[in-house]
Protein backbone atom coordinates (compact mmCIF):
# COMPACT_ATOMS: atom_id res chain seq x y z
CA UNK A 1 0.00 0.00 0.00
CA UNK A 2 1.52 3.39 -1.25
CA UNK A 3 0.38 7.00 -0.24
CA UNK A 4 0.08 7.64 -4.10
CA UNK A 5 -2.48 4.69 -4.11
CA UNK A 6 -4.42 6.96 -0.75
CA UNK A 7 -7.19 9.53 -2.09
CA UNK A 8 -6.62 12.94 -1.23
CA UNK A 9 -9.16 15.42 0.64
CA UNK A 10 -9.94 18.11 -1.51
CA UNK A 11 -8.55 21.71 -1.34
CA UNK A 12 -11.37 23.18 0.58
CA UNK A 13 -12.41 20.39 2.46
CA UNK A 14 -13.30 21.06 6.53
CA UNK A 15 -10.83 19.71 8.70
CA UNK A 16 -11.36 20.00 12.58
CA UNK A 17 -7.91 20.76 14.34
CA UNK A 18 -7.07 17.72 17.01
CA UNK A 19 -8.55 17.60 20.54
CA UNK A 20 -7.13 14.90 22.80
CA UNK A 21 -9.33 15.91 25.78
CA UNK A 22 -13.55 16.62 25.29
CA UNK A 23 -14.51 20.42 25.86
CA UNK A 24 -16.79 19.34 28.01
CA UNK A 25 -17.43 16.14 30.02
CA UNK A 26 -19.25 15.21 33.17
CA UNK A 27 -18.01 17.12 36.11
CA UNK A 28 -18.99 14.18 38.46
CA UNK A 29 -16.91 10.83 38.34
CA UNK A 30 -14.36 8.82 41.01
CA UNK A 31 -11.05 10.76 41.76
CA UNK A 32 -8.33 8.62 41.13
CA UNK A 33 -4.42 9.35 42.07
CA UNK A 34 -1.47 8.47 40.39
CA UNK A 35 0.61 9.41 36.96
CA UNK A 36 0.02 8.03 33.73
CA UNK A 37 2.85 8.64 30.69
CA UNK A 38 0.92 10.20 28.09
CA UNK A 39 1.68 7.91 24.59
CA UNK A 40 -0.10 9.33 21.84
CA UNK A 41 -0.81 6.49 19.25
CA UNK A 42 -3.14 5.57 16.77
CA UNK A 43 -5.94 3.26 16.87
CA UNK A 44 -6.83 1.05 14.17
CA UNK A 45 -9.24 -1.81 13.84
CA UNK A 46 -8.47 -5.07 15.53
CA UNK A 47 -8.92 -7.43 12.65
CA UNK A 48 -11.24 -9.27 14.38
CA UNK A 49 -12.13 -11.35 11.23
CA UNK A 50 -8.90 -13.21 11.70
CA UNK A 51 -10.84 -15.44 14.35
CA UNK A 52 -15.04 -13.97 13.78
CA UNK A 53 -14.81 -14.48 10.08
CA UNK A 54 -13.00 -17.67 10.35
CA UNK A 55 -14.72 -18.89 13.22
CA UNK A 56 -18.03 -18.00 10.90
CA UNK A 57 -17.22 -18.83 7.57
CA UNK A 58 -15.23 -22.44 7.84
CA UNK A 59 -13.13 -21.08 5.29
CA UNK A 60 -9.49 -22.32 6.66
CA UNK A 61 -10.93 -26.02 6.34
CA UNK A 62 -9.39 -26.29 2.99
CA UNK A 63 -6.73 -24.02 1.95
CA UNK A 64 -3.36 -24.55 1.82
CA UNK A 65 -3.10 -25.36 6.13
CA UNK A 66 0.83 -26.08 5.64
CA UNK A 67 1.19 -22.64 4.36
CA UNK A 68 -0.79 -20.74 6.73
CA UNK A 69 0.04 -22.72 9.76
CA UNK A 70 3.78 -21.04 9.05
CA UNK A 71 2.11 -17.61 8.83
CA UNK A 72 1.24 -18.15 12.37
CA UNK A 73 3.29 -17.56 16.17
CA UNK A 74 2.21 -19.61 18.63
CA UNK A 75 3.53 -18.02 22.16
CA UNK A 76 2.88 -20.28 25.34
CA UNK A 77 0.66 -18.95 28.45
CA UNK A 78 1.64 -21.35 31.02
CA UNK A 79 4.87 -20.49 30.43
CA UNK A 80 4.54 -16.92 32.10
CA UNK A 81 1.11 -17.92 34.00
CA UNK A 82 0.61 -20.75 36.90
CA UNK A 83 -2.50 -21.91 37.34
CA UNK A 84 -2.91 -19.62 40.69
CA UNK A 85 -2.52 -16.57 38.46
CA UNK A 86 -5.01 -17.44 36.09
CA UNK A 87 -8.95 -17.00 36.48
CA UNK A 88 -11.23 -20.02 36.95
CA UNK A 89 -14.51 -20.81 34.58
CA UNK A 90 -17.36 -19.27 35.94
CA UNK A 91 -20.25 -21.07 34.15
CA UNK A 92 -20.71 -24.71 35.12
CA UNK A 93 -23.78 -25.64 32.86
CA UNK A 94 -23.69 -27.52 29.69
CA UNK A 95 -20.90 -26.77 27.22
CA UNK A 96 -18.10 -24.57 27.04
CA UNK A 97 -18.26 -21.07 26.32
CA UNK A 98 -15.03 -19.21 24.50
CA UNK A 99 -13.68 -16.18 25.05
CA UNK A 100 -10.86 -15.08 22.86
CA UNK A 101 -9.02 -11.80 23.73
CA UNK A 102 -8.04 -9.92 20.00
CA UNK A 103 -5.71 -7.34 20.30
CA UNK A 104 -3.72 -5.06 17.56
CA UNK A 105 -0.27 -4.31 17.15
CA UNK A 106 0.71 -0.45 17.60
CA UNK A 107 4.04 -1.81 15.67
CA UNK A 108 4.97 0.31 12.43
CA UNK A 109 8.05 -2.27 11.48
CA UNK A 110 5.82 -3.96 9.00
CA UNK A 111 5.38 -2.84 5.38
CA UNK A 112 3.27 -0.31 4.76
CA UNK A 113 2.62 0.14 8.38
CA UNK A 114 3.95 3.66 8.33
CA UNK A 115 1.27 5.41 6.71
CA UNK A 116 0.53 8.01 9.78
CA UNK A 117 4.09 8.98 10.39
CA UNK A 118 3.82 7.68 14.01
CA UNK A 119 5.35 5.24 16.41
CA UNK A 120 4.23 2.11 17.60
CA UNK A 121 4.90 -0.66 19.93
CA UNK A 122 2.02 -1.40 22.16
CA UNK A 123 -2.06 -2.08 21.74
CA UNK A 124 -4.69 0.52 21.53
CA UNK A 125 -7.41 -1.59 20.11
CA UNK A 126 -8.78 -4.64 22.35
CA UNK A 127 -11.84 -6.91 22.00
CA UNK A 128 -13.13 -9.96 23.80
CA UNK A 129 -14.83 -12.08 21.65
CA UNK A 130 -17.55 -14.32 23.43
CA UNK A 131 -19.10 -17.39 21.96
CA UNK A 132 -21.76 -18.88 24.51
CA UNK A 133 -21.59 -22.15 25.50
CA UNK A 134 -24.44 -23.75 22.87
CA UNK A 135 -22.69 -21.60 20.08
CA UNK A 136 -25.62 -19.42 19.62
CA UNK A 137 -24.67 -15.89 19.61
CA UNK A 138 -21.50 -13.93 20.16
CA UNK A 139 -20.31 -10.54 21.72
CA UNK A 140 -17.03 -8.95 20.69
CA UNK A 141 -16.93 -6.23 23.40
CA UNK A 142 -14.61 -3.60 22.51
CA UNK A 143 -12.12 -2.13 25.87
CA UNK A 144 -11.48 1.58 24.91
CA UNK A 145 -7.45 1.93 25.27
CA UNK A 146 -7.55 5.84 27.68
CA UNK A 147 -10.03 3.26 30.18
CA UNK A 148 -8.16 3.39 33.97
CA UNK A 149 -7.57 0.30 35.42
CA UNK A 150 -5.10 -1.49 37.92
CA UNK A 151 -2.46 -3.81 36.41
CA UNK A 152 -1.65 -7.44 38.07
CA UNK A 153 1.63 -8.53 38.61
CA UNK A 154 1.30 -12.06 37.11
CA UNK A 155 2.53 -12.03 33.50
CA UNK A 156 3.67 -8.69 33.27
CA UNK A 157 6.90 -6.86 34.04
CA UNK A 158 5.61 -4.64 36.69
CA UNK A 159 1.89 -4.66 38.40
CA UNK A 160 0.66 -0.81 39.30
CA UNK A 161 -2.46 1.07 40.10
CA UNK A 162 -4.14 3.82 38.05
CA UNK A 163 -3.14 3.04 34.91
CA UNK A 164 -4.29 3.11 30.91
CA UNK A 165 -5.41 -0.01 29.52
CA UNK A 166 -3.53 -0.33 26.58
CA UNK A 167 0.07 0.88 28.88
CA UNK A 168 -0.06 -3.99 29.55
CA UNK A 169 1.11 -4.48 26.22
CA UNK A 170 4.16 -2.21 26.69
CA UNK A 171 4.44 -4.43 30.21
CA UNK A 172 4.35 -7.76 28.90
CA UNK A 173 2.39 -7.97 25.65
CA UNK A 174 -0.29 -10.53 25.10
CA UNK A 175 0.39 -12.39 27.97
CA UNK A 176 0.38 -9.24 29.98
CA UNK A 177 -2.63 -8.01 28.61
CA UNK A 178 -4.97 -11.46 28.95
CA UNK A 179 -3.88 -11.39 32.60
CA UNK A 180 -5.51 -7.97 32.84
CA UNK A 181 -8.35 -8.67 31.33
CA UNK A 182 -8.76 -11.90 33.39
CA UNK A 183 -7.96 -9.81 36.38
CA UNK A 184 -10.28 -6.72 36.00
CA UNK A 185 -13.59 -8.83 34.29
CA UNK A 186 -13.23 -12.20 36.45
CA UNK A 187 -13.50 -13.74 32.90
CA UNK A 188 -11.34 -16.87 32.05
CA UNK A 189 -9.83 -16.46 28.27
CA UNK A 190 -9.09 -19.37 26.60
CA UNK A 191 -7.18 -18.12 23.43
CA UNK A 192 -5.48 -14.47 22.39
CA UNK A 193 -4.86 -13.06 18.81
CA UNK A 194 -2.33 -10.54 18.02
CA UNK A 195 -2.60 -8.97 14.56
CA UNK A 196 -0.23 -6.31 13.21
CA UNK A 197 -1.01 -3.28 11.24
CA UNK A 198 -0.18 -4.87 7.77
CA UNK A 199 -2.11 -7.34 7.36
CA UNK A 200 -5.57 -5.34 7.51
CA UNK A 201 -5.48 -3.52 4.04
CA UNK A 202 -4.74 -6.58 1.94
CA UNK A 203 -7.52 -8.77 3.97
CA UNK A 204 -9.74 -5.69 2.73
CA UNK A 205 -7.63 -5.73 -0.87
CA UNK A 206 -8.10 -9.47 -1.36
CA UNK A 207 -11.70 -9.18 -1.28
CA UNK A 208 -11.70 -6.09 -3.31
CA UNK A 209 -12.96 -3.81 -1.07
CA UNK A 210 -15.79 -3.54 1.86
CA UNK A 211 -18.81 -1.22 1.08
CA UNK A 212 -19.45 0.78 4.05
CA UNK A 213 -22.14 3.95 4.45
CA UNK A 214 -20.15 6.85 4.70
CA UNK A 215 -22.51 10.17 5.35
CA UNK A 216 -20.20 12.28 4.39
CA UNK A 217 -16.39 13.21 3.85
CA UNK A 218 -14.19 12.06 6.78
CA UNK A 219 -10.82 14.93 6.94
CA UNK A 220 -8.09 14.89 8.67
CA UNK A 221 -5.30 16.87 7.23
CA UNK A 222 -2.63 16.64 9.78
CA UNK A 223 -2.89 12.62 9.95
CA UNK A 224 -3.24 12.60 6.17
CA UNK A 225 -6.61 10.79 5.91
CA UNK A 226 -9.46 11.85 3.67
CA UNK A 227 -12.75 8.72 3.53
CA UNK A 228 -15.25 9.80 0.23
CA UNK A 229 -18.79 9.95 1.21
CA UNK A 230 -20.94 6.99 -0.36
CA UNK A 231 -24.04 5.00 0.17
CA UNK A 232 -22.24 2.78 0.08
CA UNK A 233 -18.09 3.69 -0.58
CA UNK A 234 -16.46 1.06 -1.69
CA UNK A 235 -13.29 1.25 0.59
CA UNK A 236 -10.16 -0.66 -0.47
CA UNK A 237 -7.05 -1.21 1.56
CA UNK A 238 -5.51 2.21 2.23
CA UNK A 239 -9.13 4.12 2.89
CA UNK A 240 -10.37 0.98 5.04
CA UNK A 241 -7.55 2.35 7.09
CA UNK A 242 -8.12 5.60 7.17
CA UNK A 243 -11.59 4.87 7.90
CA UNK A 244 -10.87 3.02 11.00
CA UNK A 245 -7.87 4.72 12.54
CA UNK A 246 -9.52 8.07 12.35
CA UNK A 247 -10.19 9.80 14.99
CA UNK A 248 -10.19 13.61 14.82
CA UNK A 249 -13.28 14.28 12.64
CA UNK A 250 -16.47 15.77 13.79
CA UNK A 251 -17.42 18.46 16.86
CA UNK A 252 -14.93 18.21 19.54
CA UNK A 253 -16.31 16.07 21.62
CA UNK A 254 -17.17 13.43 18.99
CA UNK A 255 -13.31 13.70 18.64
CA UNK A 256 -12.83 10.37 20.88
CA UNK A 257 -12.16 7.06 20.57
CA UNK A 258 -15.21 5.83 21.92
CA UNK A 259 -16.25 7.17 18.10
CA UNK A 260 -13.44 5.57 16.41
CA UNK A 261 -14.45 2.34 17.87
CA UNK A 262 -17.93 2.57 16.63
CA UNK A 263 -16.12 3.26 12.73
CA UNK A 264 -14.34 -0.01 13.84
CA UNK A 265 -17.72 -2.07 14.59
CA UNK A 266 -19.27 -0.70 11.58
CA UNK A 267 -16.55 -1.59 9.21
CA UNK A 268 -15.83 -5.20 11.01
CA UNK A 269 -19.84 -6.11 10.46
CA UNK A 270 -19.59 -5.03 6.50
CA UNK A 271 -16.59 -6.82 6.43
CA UNK A 272 -17.79 -9.90 7.71
CA UNK A 273 -20.89 -9.97 5.59
CA UNK A 274 -18.76 -9.03 2.34
CA UNK A 275 -16.42 -12.58 2.95
CA UNK A 276 -20.11 -14.56 3.84
CA UNK A 277 -21.16 -13.40 0.62
CA UNK A 278 -21.29 -15.51 -2.38
CA UNK A 279 -19.12 -12.69 -4.40
CA UNK A 280 -16.17 -14.25 -2.49
CA UNK A 281 -16.57 -17.89 -1.41
CA UNK A 282 -17.43 -18.23 -4.97
CA UNK A 283 -14.05 -17.41 -5.85
CA UNK A 284 -11.15 -19.32 -5.05
CA UNK A 285 -8.58 -16.87 -5.37
CA UNK A 286 -10.34 -14.34 -3.45
CA UNK A 287 -10.36 -17.03 -0.09
CA UNK A 288 -7.16 -17.79 -0.70
CA UNK A 289 -5.73 -14.41 -0.60
CA UNK A 290 -7.72 -13.53 2.39
CA UNK A 291 -6.30 -16.56 4.51
CA UNK A 292 -3.10 -15.65 3.54
CA UNK A 293 -3.98 -12.10 4.69
CA UNK A 294 -5.35 -12.60 7.50
CA UNK A 295 -2.91 -15.59 8.98
CA UNK A 296 0.20 -13.09 8.10
CA UNK A 297 2.03 -12.11 10.84
CA UNK A 298 -0.52 -13.79 13.09
CA UNK A 299 0.03 -14.50 17.05
CA UNK A 300 -1.70 -17.13 19.02
CA UNK A 301 -1.17 -19.01 22.03
CA UNK A 302 0.40 -22.40 21.38
CA UNK A 303 -2.99 -24.06 21.34
CA UNK A 304 -4.22 -22.05 18.93
CA UNK A 305 -1.59 -21.92 17.02
CA UNK A 306 -2.96 -23.81 13.91
CA UNK A 307 -5.53 -23.13 11.79
CA UNK A 308 -7.56 -26.75 11.75
CA UNK A 309 -8.08 -25.96 15.83
CA UNK A 310 -10.05 -22.11 14.13
CA UNK A 311 -11.36 -24.88 11.75
CA UNK A 312 -12.74 -26.94 14.54
CA UNK A 313 -14.79 -24.47 16.49
CA UNK A 314 -16.01 -22.50 13.20
CA UNK A 315 -17.67 -25.66 12.20
CA UNK A 316 -19.79 -25.26 15.51
CA UNK A 317 -20.70 -22.05 14.31
CA UNK A 318 -21.97 -22.39 10.68
CA UNK A 319 -25.67 -21.85 11.42
CA UNK A 320 -25.05 -18.77 13.70
CA UNK A 321 -27.39 -15.94 12.52
CA UNK A 322 -25.61 -12.68 11.76
CA UNK A 323 -28.33 -11.56 14.03
CA UNK A 324 -26.63 -12.83 16.89
CA UNK A 325 -23.37 -11.37 16.36
CA UNK A 326 -23.06 -8.26 18.72
CA UNK A 327 -20.17 -5.97 18.40
CA UNK A 328 -20.49 -3.90 22.20
CA UNK A 329 -18.31 -1.51 22.79
CA UNK A 330 -17.67 -1.32 27.03
CA UNK A 331 -20.03 1.28 28.66
CA UNK A 332 -17.38 4.22 30.52
CA UNK A 333 -17.75 7.59 31.38
CA UNK A 334 -15.16 10.58 31.70
CA UNK A 335 -13.46 11.79 35.05
CA UNK A 336 -13.94 15.08 35.88
CA UNK A 337 -12.63 17.76 34.03
CA UNK A 338 -10.80 19.26 37.18
CA UNK A 339 -9.00 15.84 37.60
CA UNK A 340 -5.23 16.66 37.53
CA UNK A 341 -4.01 13.03 36.31
CA UNK A 342 -7.06 11.75 34.36
CA UNK A 343 -8.30 14.37 32.90
CA UNK A 344 -10.10 12.68 29.54
CA UNK A 345 -9.59 9.51 30.26
CA UNK A 346 -12.37 6.99 31.16
CA UNK A 347 -13.75 4.37 33.60
CA UNK A 348 -15.68 1.39 33.74
CA UNK A 349 -19.65 2.33 34.57
CA UNK A 350 -21.75 -0.23 36.60
CA UNK A 351 -23.21 -1.31 33.56
CA UNK A 352 -19.65 -2.35 32.18
CA UNK A 353 -19.37 -4.63 35.36
CA UNK A 354 -22.57 -5.99 34.95
CA UNK A 355 -21.67 -6.67 31.30
CA UNK A 356 -18.28 -8.85 32.41
CA UNK A 357 -20.57 -10.50 34.96
CA UNK A 358 -23.02 -11.52 32.66
CA UNK A 359 -20.57 -12.87 30.08
CA UNK A 360 -18.78 -14.89 32.49
CA UNK A 361 -22.17 -16.44 33.46
CA UNK A 362 -22.66 -17.46 29.81
CA UNK A 363 -26.19 -14.93 29.94
CA UNK A 364 -27.65 -13.40 26.84
CA UNK A 365 -26.67 -9.48 27.24
CA UNK A 366 -30.11 -7.83 27.25
CA UNK A 367 -30.59 -4.74 24.86
CA UNK A 368 -31.32 -2.41 27.46
CA UNK A 369 -27.36 -2.41 29.08
CA UNK A 370 -25.99 -2.73 25.09
CA UNK A 371 -28.51 -1.51 23.07
CA UNK A 372 -26.83 1.90 23.00
CA UNK A 373 -23.49 1.04 22.62
CA UNK A 374 -23.67 -2.35 20.15
CA UNK A 375 -24.25 -2.45 16.62
CA UNK A 376 -25.22 -6.00 14.66
CA UNK A 377 -23.07 -7.85 12.14
CA UNK A 378 -25.99 -8.46 10.29
CA UNK A 379 -26.23 -5.38 8.85
CA UNK A 380 -28.97 -2.74 8.09
CA UNK A 381 -32.64 -4.42 6.72
CA UNK A 382 -31.89 -5.45 2.93
CA UNK A 383 -28.27 -5.71 3.00
CA UNK A 384 -27.21 -8.10 -0.14
CA UNK A 385 -24.51 -9.76 1.39
CA UNK A 386 -26.01 -11.38 4.46
CA UNK A 387 -27.35 -14.95 3.86
CA UNK A 388 -29.90 -16.97 5.77
CA UNK A 389 -28.35 -18.84 8.95
CA UNK A 390 -27.90 -22.53 7.99
CA UNK A 391 -27.75 -21.62 4.26
CA UNK A 392 -24.54 -21.54 1.83
CA UNK A 393 -24.64 -19.09 -0.14
CA UNK A 394 -26.72 -20.27 -3.07
CA UNK A 395 -30.00 -21.05 -0.68
CA UNK A 396 -29.34 -24.82 -0.68
CA UNK A 397 -29.14 -25.99 2.91
CA UNK A 398 -25.09 -26.43 4.05
CA UNK A 399 -23.56 -29.37 4.60
CA UNK A 400 -23.13 -31.21 8.09
CA UNK A 401 -19.22 -31.48 8.79
CA UNK A 402 -18.11 -34.71 9.10
CA UNK A 403 -15.74 -34.04 11.92
CA UNK A 404 -16.84 -33.81 15.29
CA UNK A 405 -15.60 -30.61 17.12
CA UNK A 406 -12.84 -31.17 19.57
CA UNK A 407 -14.36 -28.42 21.70
CA UNK A 408 -18.34 -29.77 21.76
CA UNK A 409 -21.35 -27.17 22.15
CA UNK A 410 -24.19 -27.88 24.77
CA UNK A 411 -27.24 -29.95 22.74
CA UNK A 412 -29.44 -27.39 24.81
CA UNK A 413 -29.35 -23.38 25.10
CA UNK A 414 -26.64 -23.24 28.21
CA UNK A 415 -29.43 -20.76 29.54
CA UNK A 416 -33.34 -20.68 29.65
CA UNK A 417 -34.42 -17.34 28.47
CA UNK A 418 -36.02 -15.72 30.62
CA UNK A 419 -39.39 -13.36 30.40
CA UNK A 420 -38.86 -9.90 29.87
CA UNK A 421 -40.91 -6.98 30.26
CA UNK A 422 -41.03 -4.09 27.25
CA UNK A 423 -38.60 -1.57 29.21
CA UNK A 424 -35.81 -4.86 29.64
CA UNK A 425 -36.17 -5.22 25.67
CA UNK A 426 -36.59 -1.76 24.80
CA UNK A 427 -33.19 -0.04 23.46
CA UNK A 428 -31.58 3.39 23.97
CA UNK A 429 -30.78 5.63 20.72
CA UNK A 430 -27.49 6.11 20.02
CA UNK A 431 -25.88 9.25 19.52
CA UNK A 432 -24.99 10.45 15.99
CA UNK A 433 -21.47 8.83 15.52
CA UNK A 434 -19.35 11.08 12.52
CA UNK A 435 -18.72 8.86 9.68
CA UNK A 436 -21.43 5.94 10.45
CA UNK A 437 -25.02 6.39 8.76
CA UNK A 438 -28.18 6.41 11.42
Amino acid sequence: MSDESRPQAPSDAPSDPPADTPASAPTDGPKRKGKVTRKHTVGRVIMISAVVLALITGLSVVYFVRHLNGNIEGISISDSLDDADRVEEVYKGNGEPLDILVMGSDSRDCEGCDIDQEGGGGSDTTILVHISADRSRAYAVSIPRDSVVDRPEAGCTSGDTDVLWNAAFDSGGPICTLSQLEQTTGIHVEHFVVVDFGSFGKMVDAVDGVNVCVPEDIVDRKHGIFVPAGDPSNLTGDQALDYVRARYIGDQLQQNDISRIRRQQEFIGALVRQVKSAGTLTRPDRVVKFLNAATNALQTDEEFADVTKIARVALQLQNIGLDKVKFVTLPTDYFPVDDPNFSGKLFWTEQATEIWKLLAQDKELPAKLIGGTSVSAEGPPGSSETPTAGESETGTPSETPSETPSETPSETASETPTPTTPSETTAPEEDPVPGVCA
